[in-house]
């Protein structure tokens, strides 16, 4: 499939990005008669390493965002069908399950945890725990995957104005974490999905 290439971020904000990051263009296929592709594939994103020198803040959202982007470079190129695919029968784990479950993740620790905002789960108990890797469905992936560089946007804009000491809470419990807390859990939780 010929490709065209887009704007220079995830979601065509460059300007969204944390301490002047900037992404290589995302490629996404040609479009169809009415506009939608052919056959819906993952764009494509070139990956960057992470910073190997700054302050701590800058190698905190510097090995975030490289997280972010492992999971968008092992989507890239893959179909809807392809990204639904369970390879072992034994597990419910997919690509686009991980997708759908980093999408809540980030909507919770960033939006409900550290902003404060009053937003739900959008697959994660939505109806059952596991929602998010078992209710999905190939014919969706267009649809979850821009759900996901939506998080990721709204991500990135509080992590602009964070400080790392801020104290934030978990609505669901009474803990307190800070923020740099936030920044760490958010880098394993990646890390352990990305593999």
């Amino acid at each position: 499939v010929e490709a065209v290439k887009v704007v220079a971020d995830l979601h065509g904000h460059d300007h969204c990005l944390p301490l002047n990051c900037r992404r290589r263009p995302l490629v996404y296929p040609r479009r169809g008669p009415q506009g939608r592709p052919m056959t819906w594939t993952a764009p494509t994103l070139e990956r960057q390493d992470p910073p190997a020198t700054g302050d701590e803040r800058a190698l905190l959202d510097g090995f975030l965002e490289f997280h972010r982007e492992t999971l968008l470079w092992k989507c890239s190129r893959l179909t809807g069908e392809q990204l639904a695919s369970r390879p072992l029968p034994t597990s419910t784990m997919s690509l686009l399950g991980i997708v759908r479950h980093l999408t809540d993740v980030e909507r919770h620790w960033f939006r409900e945890v550290v902003a404060r905002e009053d937003v739900q789960f959008l697959y994660w108990g939505n109806p059952d725990r596991d929602s998010d890797f078992d209710d999905l469905r190939a014919e969706d992936a267009e649809r979850d995957f821009l759900a996901f560089l939506e998080e990721l946007e709204h991500s990135r804009a509080i992590q602009r104005t964070t400080e790392l000491e801020a104290a934030v809470g978990d609505p669901a419990d009474a803990e307190q974490h800070s923020y740099r807390w936030v920044l760490i859990h958010m880098i394993e939780e990646y890390a352990r999905h990305n593999g």
